[in-house]
């Protein structure tokens, strides 16, 4: 028998060939079964804008019961919503998903009680809801929606000067009552002064930004109410006068956190550690940079938040049933000036003026007697962070939602909320403009202009 030929270099080279095909055909199936079982994604952007928040993460992983979410749009919808969903459904086995084409099966597509296309509906036993868009934010707050029993109710205290859940402007809270409907809570607005009485269906009460003070009896009805086991939120703006309206000192309100250990003093905190003008912001509106950790904050590492118009918040232990945690202070290159030595423009006086760092948040409880029935307090020493027009830098929005969550005593729902899309524009200066047209526009195509002459100058 020849056996030469398998001595041939050929033979060799082909049989070498066919190994390292068998090989490559061999890796490429086990990698395709092993993406197959294990679904794993790496979100390389700065502000993980293509991975779940870990609020959306928190919910899914923690389903007790089966959850059902149908979507309902042309198949040629379908691509992009399953790009989110498949992310929601890795986190759990519970949560089912399907897609209907109502085109192709109008029966199943009426059948799921959806109208709008691109509509995706959630079910939980017998609790249905739907998320309008296919954002994380609207499907995160479907499933809290469906999953939450009892009706919880956040009622904005008004006819003081507060600020206005209903109004839109940069000044006003609609942001706030959107972030509060997203955690499945009922928002209202209330009068104490017809009746001074916090009525019972109130899971938080929301006192924002008051601009007159408060009468004796409405302070009253509100420590009864806290102290009765009731959760209130504080944020209150310096007495500022000469401003477009001026802020009153509220000293019955104030006279009621201090019951509690906190006093809000006359004061304003100055920023000077110049980190505000990265974001063109002066120094009456100081920035946060780090945290406590109390449950509202502690999620909220290396994430900046500005407390525009801030007042020092005085910590001191109660001689009563309360207990107090602080939540975060101003940076240490700040002061706090006497809101009645402020006469026009604000100037520091690093002679007379207190130095920072300061308590600008502020955490408590009360003790009722009553066992798991302890009244809650959260007081910010701003209101105008949670307005509209400051509500969606850094940590704003996550402040306030986890309040509420903490307030309500939600923890599972403290966490860092879904991200809005990262601006992530330079800004330049008219100079900066300038050098950058010059350059673009005359500098580089004469380089190039130059380079190429100086080539042919050589080969000529």
């Amino acid at each position: 028998m020849d056996t030469n030929w398998m001595k041939a270099r050929q033979t060799q080279y082909a049989a070498y060939a066919t190994i390292y095909i068998a090989i490559v055909i061999a890796a490429l199936i086990l990698v395709n079964f092993l993406a197959q079982r294990y679904s794993k994604a790496y979100d390389s952007t700065s502000n993980k804008r293509f991975s779940l928040s870990e609020q959306t993460e928190k919910i899914v992983k923690n389903l007790s019961k089966d959850v059902n979410a149908t979507y309902v749009d042309k198949a040629s919808g379908f691509r992009t919503a399953k790009d989110l969903l498949d992310r929601y459904q890795a986190l759990s086995p519970k949560l089912h998903v399907k897609y209907i084409d109502p085109t192709t099966d109008p029966v199943s597509a009426q059948a799921s009680g959806v109208r709008a296309a691109g509509t995706l509906a959630v079910e939980a036993g017998a609790r249905r809801d739907e998320a309008k868009s296919i954002t994380e934010e609207e499907i995160t707050g479907a499933l809290i929606r469906v999953l939450k029993e009892g009706e919880r109710n956040v009622c904005f205290t008004s006819g003081l000067g507060e600020h206005s859940v209903d109004d839109t402007s940069p000044s006003s809270y609609s942001g706030v009552k959107e972030v509060a409907e997203r955690s499945n809570y009922k928002v209202r607005s209330i009068s104490l002064l017809e009746k001074p009485e916090v009525p019972k269906d109130c899971t938080v009460l929301v006192i924002g930004g008051p601009r007159r003070d408060y009468p004796e009896a409405v302070a009253g009805a509100i420590k009864t109410y806290v102290e009765g086991g009731g959760r209130g939120l504080f944020m209150l703006d310096p007495p500022l006068k000469g401003m477009r309206e001026d802020v009153g000192e509220n000293p019955e309100l104030v006279k009621v956190l201090s019951g509690w250990g906190v006093t809000p003093t006359n004061e304003i905190v100055l920023d000077v550690s110049g980190a505000g003008r990265f974001f063109r912001m002066g120094p009456e509106i100081p920035l946060v940079a780090s945290y406590e950790s109390q449950p509202i904050v502690r999620d909220l590492k290396e994430t900046a938040s500005a407390m525009p118009l801030s007042r020092p918040l005085e910590v001191k232990a109660s001689e009563g049933k309360a207990t107090t945690e602080k939540l975060f202070s101003s940076m240490e290159k700040s002061f706090a000036k006497n809101v009645n030595a402020i006469k026009g423009e604000i100037a520091i006086d690093p002679e007379k003026d207190k130095k920072g760092p300061f308590v600008l948040g502020v955490a408590g409880k009360y003790n009722t007697g009553v066992p798991n029935n302890d009244g809650r307090f959260v007081v910010f020493g701003s209101a105008s962070f949670a307005s509209n027009g400051y509500l969606k830098f850094g940590g704003n929005r996550d402040i306030v939602g986890n309040a509420l969550n903490w307030l309500a005593a939600d923890e599972e729902l403290i966490s860092i909320r879904p991200k809005d899309p990262e601006d992530r524009r330079i800004q330049l200066t008219n100079r900066q403009m300038s050098v950058v047209r010059y350059t673009t526009l005359i500098l580089l195509p004469l380089l190039i202009a130059l380079a190429g002459f100086s080539v042919w100058w050589q080969r000529r």
